[in-house]
């Protein structure tokens, strides 16, 4: 199969941001919502899925009625649940377990929480579906995940990445299995 074009775009700026906002669904930003617009102007794609949260669904939708598109609503594609740390300020919370958290999400998850192998399942199951040029506007969470199946890198590599709020990170996937792709432009 030939190659397709993958582009992950952070949602903008919520209201509440600084809190763990995992599945909190936080409204985006006005502001956000046209930082998404302007970094997706020329980027050439057949779809548009968004996690179905509205920080990143609401400018899925904005993007899509530029271009005379459909987005769609995919859940796979939200962020990390941070369980009982959902919607809470870091300062918050209990400074070791937050840490042990940053440090094995697997092995130390927020009370309540998903793992990250969780995460990892959840975005292999939604990258099996991308089969045409795809902007793809999700949470940084999923997108260290992405990097993470489809790169073969581990947690803490994916966090070599910056990922702030509408950036954009573009790959060049060969969806045969075994699934492989290349970073071809981050823009943070």
């Amino acid at each position: 199969m030939k190659p397709v074009f993958l582009h992950l775009m952070r949602h903008g700026a919520p209201e509440g941001a600084g809190k763990l906002l995992g599945h909190s669904d936080a409204a985006p930003t006005e502001q956000g919502i046209s930082a998404c617009r302007e970094r997706a102007e020329n980027l050439a794609v057949t779809r548009i899925i968004s996690s179905d949260l509205s920080r990143a669904q609401k400018a899925a939708i904005s993007i899509a009625g530029d271009r005379g598109m459909t987005a769609e609503s995919d859940a796979r594609w939200r962020e990390l649940d941070f369980g009982e740390w959902d919607g809470c300020h870091a300062s918050a919370l209990p400074a070791n377990a937050l840490a042990a958290f940053w440090d094995d999400p697997e092995n130390c998850p927020p009370p309540h929480g998903e793992r990250w192998s969780d995460l990892l399942r959840r975005i292999d199951s939604g990258l099996a579906e991308i089969g045409d040029d795809t902007l793809v506007i999700t949470h940084a969470g999923p997108m260290r995940a992405a990097l993470c199946v489809l790169l073969g890198l581990d947690y803490r590599q994916s966090w070599a990445f910056d990922l702030p709020y509408a950036s954009l990170l573009s790959l060049q996937i060969w969806p045969d299995e075994p699934r492989s792709a290349q970073i071809i432009g981050l823009a943070a």
